[in-house]
């Protein structure tokens, strides 16, 4: 790009923060101002990143794109005056509360001409950058996934599966390039849920909770020749080769050894934010498909949604019982 994108952003909460951040320090972003109907907060962020406060339609006059960090349920009104002032979006996760809600934003902006990125940001970690590019012709078996931590102290409209498990919802289907069936989910309160799904024979579990006192962010994938684990917070890849066993004699005794070969490709450093909304500007800016288009958003949404009432529905039954 030529000329950096006059960017600006939606909702300066804990999030929103962090987008402003990196539009300050992109150079091919020029953060033009931030917007929050709490004005305090938007005030705070102005002064933090040395931008300008605005009104929602006087900051779509302004921009050519624009992070939409405010709550999902705001997420569709705010989406449609972008598409209809013509700035290219990108919406954090999840995309939308309904995906006929969304298949009509994409369909509109479609239609307008603008970019929707969404704004699953795993996909921007450089671990699982090197996941996808490094092992596309594994042949998977399995694949797990935990995505773990304590109670947060901030009020959060979605439940776990909607807030954390979506992350590795997207992950899965974009590891499969297929969308999996659920096959069963379970959970508690809706701070801890786990699904089990079946993807052209590959049998995935995934695990999200808000009431485990570690944090973890663990991606596993079982192959026929190998077993790839993910580390999501440390961005680090460790590959086990197949294992050898053997009985060694050792003082009288017979014992049971395996030797194992673990292989760590090499990762390249980097924020997943900076590279997510870095990808989303050259998107913008060349009119070309975004890593994470609307669909991969409302797929995720739709999918979420089974886990969410599938574990809801046991709860129910396992009470009436």
């Amino acid at each position: 790009m030529s000329d950096p994108l006059r960017t600006g952003v939606i909702g300066v909460g804990s999030m929103g923060r962090n987008h402003a951040r990196v539009y300050r320090e992109l150079a091919e972003s020029e953060l033009v101002g931030v917007e929050d109907a709490d004005v305090s907060a938007a005030a705070a962020a102005a002064t933090e990143f040395d931008t300008s406060i605005f009104e929602p339609a006087e900051l779509l006059d302004a921009v050519d794109a624009v992070s939409v960090a405010v709550p999902t349920s705001a997420h569709a009104p705010v989406v449609r005056d972008c598409i209809d002032a013509g700035v290219d979006v990108l919406v954090e996760k999840p995309f939308v509360a309904d995906p006929e809600v969304g298949r009509e934003l994409a369909a509109a902006a479609e239609a307008a001409g603008v970019t929707i990125q969404v704004g699953h940001v795993e996909r921007f970690n450089p671990a699982v950058r090197t996941l996808f590019s490094a092992f596309q012709n594994l042949s998977v078996v399995a694949v797990t996934a935990e995505r773990l931590g304590p109670p947060v102290e901030r009020d959060i409209e979605a439940d776990v599966a909607f807030d954390l498990m979506i992350h590795d919802i997207d992950l899965l289907c974009t590891l499969l390039d297929d969308e999996p069936a659920l096959v069963s989910a379970a959970g508690i309160d809706g701070e801890y849920a786990t699904a089990t799904w079946d993807g052209d024979g590959v049998v995935a579990t995934l695990t999200a909770s808000r009431l485990t006192q570690e944090r973890v962010r663990r991606l596993s994938v079982t192959a026929e020749d190998c077993r790839v684990v993910v580390d999501l917070l440390d961005q680090t890849v460790s590959v086990h080769r197949r294992s050898r066993p053997e009985y060694v004699a050792a003082d009288g005794d017979v014992r049971h050894r395996i030797e194992s070969v673990v292989e760590r490709p090499f990762v390249e450093s980097g924020e997943p934010l900076k590279r997510e909304l870095s990808a989303f500007l050259d998107a913008a800016a060349n009119e070309t498909e975004p890593l994470v288009t609307a669909e991969d958003g409302i797929r995720a949404v739709e999918l979420a949604g089974q886990v969410s009432a599938m574990a809801a529905d046991r709860e129910t039954t396992e009470v009436s019982l």
